[in-house]
């Protein structure tokens, strides 16, 4: 059997008995793969066991009832496939770092834990588009002069601060001739990864890599990102599709990794690598700092 058809037999099974006391072997059973072979298929595949697959989609299906039904927080429980209330807010706040009734009441809707349901497209991406088991790199400290912008991820206008950057590049003093470009998150102060959602306004910082500062002009800003451990992600294709890539590395791997993340910026790097915005075979490394 084609092992994405597999997958994807093995999700729908799941996603209809989401709020039943669904067994790996039943699942490995209805797409007809041993337990083992259906486990390490999901883990080469979509980076987590079948089990934690299973757990973080309840998850996530309570928390938007939480938000957009009234239900009561124990028939949600129940309803996610919890034995109790209490069992069901236990393995809530180590997912979301708070309680139901505190998510309800902030509306938080954040990017951590907000795993969607597979359908056939995200699938692909992640068996085709997506490093799914990052690399963990050190780095020296290296210095970026660019331009700064305002964007949430649900109006995105990253593509047009590149833009501006890419027609005023080469007024940048000191350029390395590597021509490694940088989109630097620089997330608001008042919000962390557990308070982050979609609508958060926040500033990125596109440039290029330079060996010093020294007379650069107005309007570049000077960035200098720290040195030290971070998780490397790569990402193919268009760039349309890299809010899939980051839903993946907060709603799957920041759960299942034993890495901490470190509160220094995430970044993306552009190198020749980078084929344009919507060709197929670009590639952008996703940088993820850990401890």
């Amino acid at each position: 059997m084609d092992y994405k058809k597999a997958l994807e037999q093995a999700i729908v099974y799941i996603e209809s008995r989401l709020g039943e006391d669904i067994r790996v072997e039943e699942v490995a059973r209805a797409v007809g793969y041993s337990y083992y072979h259906l486990n390490r298929q999901f883990s080469a595949v979509l980076g987590e066991s079948v089990g934690s697959y299973i757990k973080k989609r309840r998850l996530a299906d309570a928390a938007q009832k939480l938000l957009y039904s009234n239900k009561k927080v124990i028939d949600i429980a129940i309803e996610s496939g919890f034995d109790s209330p209490e069992a069901f807010s236990r393995a809530f706040k180590v997912s979301f770092h708070a309680s139901p009734q505190s998510y309800r009441r902030q509306r938080l809707n954040t990017f951590v834990s907000a795993k969607w349901q597979l359908d056939t497209e995200r699938l692909d991406h992640l068996a085709s588009n997506v490093t799914v088991h990052p690399q963990i790199v050190t780095l020296p400290p290296i210095k970026v002069a660019g331009l700064r912008g305002e964007t949430t991820l649900h109006d995105n206008r990253l593509r047009q601060l590149w833009e501006r950057v890419n027609t005023v590049y080469t007024q940048i003093p000191n350029r390395l001739p590597s021509a490694r470009g940088f989109g630097i998150c620089e997330a608001c102060h008042e919000n962390t990864v557990y308070t982050m959602n979609d609508q958060v306004l926040f500033s990125e910082v596109a440039g290029v890599e330079v060996s010093s500062f020294v007379g650069l002009p107005e309007p570049f800003v000077r960035k200098e990102l720290p040195g030290g451990r971070y998780a490397v992600f790569t990402h193919r294709g268009s760039l349309r599709r890299l809010p899939q890539t980051f839903a993946y590395i907060w709603g799957t791997w920041f759960l299942n990794t034993r890495e901490q993340l470190d509160d220094r910026e995430d970044f993306e790097l552009y190198d020749r690598r980078f084929l344009g915005y919507d060709h197929p075979d670009s590639e952008v490394d996703l940088y993820i700092p850990v401890r």
